[in-house]
């Protein structure tokens, strides 16, 4: 199983999501989980679509060292995140990705 993803990726959701998100990490210990929604992305312009993806994966990427799976569904505007679970990073986590895309939404967290 891959543990870490190295882009964030667009699916078509052809394989449920519970099949491709792993979770526990490489050492069997069980991984946390939250999802964030974008409402309206899918409707707005491939250009802005493509610089909100960027920003995604911009700050996804200075959390490398929790974020082990990553993955956003344009058909839902939903971005799914599995983290190792680290005091307090999902809501820093959460809190960055709303500075940068404002109408980031944290829908529910595991």
């Amino acid at each position: 199983m891959n543990f870490l993803r190295a882009t964030l990726t667009i699916q078509d959701a052809s394989e449920p999501l519970r099949k491709r998100a792993p979770t526990v990490d490489e050492y069997g210990k069980p991984l946390s989980d939250f999802m964030v929604i974008i409402p309206g992305l899918r409707k707005k312009p491939n250009q802005h679509i493509q610089r909100t993806i960027d920003e995604l994966h911009r700050v996804l990427a200075r959390f490398s060292g929790v974020v082990v799976f990553a993955e956003f569904n344009l058909a839902l505007n939903l971005l799914w995140v599995s983290i190792r679970p680290v005091h307090g990073v999902r809501h820093e986590i959460a809190t960055a990705i709303r500075s940068s895309v404002p109408a980031a939404k944290l829908v529910s967290h595991i």
